[in-house]
């Protein structure tokens, strides 16, 4: 029993010390990086808001446009992983069946 006490207790002081430990190198990091991000915000942000007040359809057809691109690009390494992985393996890979078309 007085191993399992020990485990417990060990187990419980390396959780809260390292709770500690990586939450002051969180903050750390933290104020690091907002320091070092506060001259480019000031830059950004007015433009930002004229470019969001001026035409927010157009921006947001940009980043749909963004986004489409992406998954296409996922798409086609996704599709070269696969064949890569059929060529590994030994084998061709198949191609998914398609649906019968019903009648």
């Amino acid at each position: 029993m007085s191993q399992q006490g020990n485990f417990f207790g060990g187990f419980l002081l390396g959780t809260v010390m390292g709770g500690v430990v990586g939450g002051v190198i969180g903050v750390l990091a933290a104020s690091r990086l907002s320091q070092a991000e506060k001259p480019e915000t000031a830059e950004v942000k007015p433009s930002k808001k004229r470019q969001v007040k001026a035409a927010p359809e157009q921006n947001m057809e940009v980043a749909r446009r963004g986004l489409e691109d992406k998954i296409a690009q996922l798409n086609d390494a996704i599709d070269d992983v696969r064949q890569q992985l059929g060529t590994v393996n030994g084998s061709e890979p198949t191609p998914e069946p398609m649906a019968a078309p019903e009648p």
